[in-house]
């Protein structure tokens, strides 16, 4: 867990990633469809987040049914086209739950101070919190997809700070791609790049005091 920043504490606004900190996806029917197949594990991933299908999607320039379609057309070289559309379905439809000791500690770091989430989201990105109840964690979301800019671009991170009412440099920025990470830190925010509740934990401890625990409750 690394935290840097020019005062890497106290701040003023928390901006947390989705994806791979409270957000977990299980790829279980994918990687089974993609063993019958006879597919590497993770093709249906990469054809998906391909940077032709994977950044319009990002930006809000893809609907649900057209980034299933393009990712089924990048497979169909590879398998029949049923069974394509079947692989791009299941992942797009892949099920996902929260982290609940990341969840928590948000939630008690947003008695203190502003909470945001900055994502590289999808359009429908509002409906899949609200299924795991975490279209209230935030005071605000900021998604790629509804203001046309994706991280690592700098303009991502200002919006946030700018909605937090907060100067960057008094933002900490929470993220687990050191590409998203080393973006922040170059306006100043101070970081976390998260591997796991812990980072969190010892993060938000000069908010929440040096022994909080990360809650095990949704």
């Amino acid at each position: 867990m690394t935290i840097s920043g020019p005062d890497a504490a106290p701040f003023d606004a928390v901006l947390c990633d989705i994806d791979d900190v409270i957000r977990f996806y299980d790829v279980t029917e994918v990687t089974r469809l993609e063993h019958a197949a006879g597919l590497p594990v993770g093709s249906t991933a990469a054809a998906g987040f391909a940077p032709e299908r994977g950044r319009p999607l990002v930006l809000g320039r893809l609907t649900k049914d057209a980034w299933v379609g393009a990712t089924a057309a990048a497979l169909a070289d590879r398998v029949p086209h049923d069974r394509a559309v079947e692989l791009a379905a299941a992942f797009a439809g892949a099920p996902f739950r929260a982290e609940p000791g990341a969840v928590g500690l948000l939630r008690r770091a947003r008695e203190h101070c502003p909470v945001l989430l900055v994502t590289n989201g999808t359009p429908w990105l509002d409906e899949d919190l609200a299924r795991v109840g975490l279209d209230g964690l935030a005071d605000d979301v900021v998604n790629s997809s509804r203001v046309g800019v994706a991280k690592p671009d700098p303009g991502i991170y200002l919006i946030a700070a700018a909605r937090a009412g907060v100067d960057p440099a008094r933002c900490l920025f929470v993220d687990d791609r050191a590409e998203n990470v080393r973006a922040a830190a170059a306006l100043g925010m101070a970081t976390v790049h998260y591997h796991g509740p812990a980072d969190l934990r010892a993060a938000l401890a000069p908010l929440l005091g040096p022994a909080v625990e990360a809650p095990t409750g949704p």
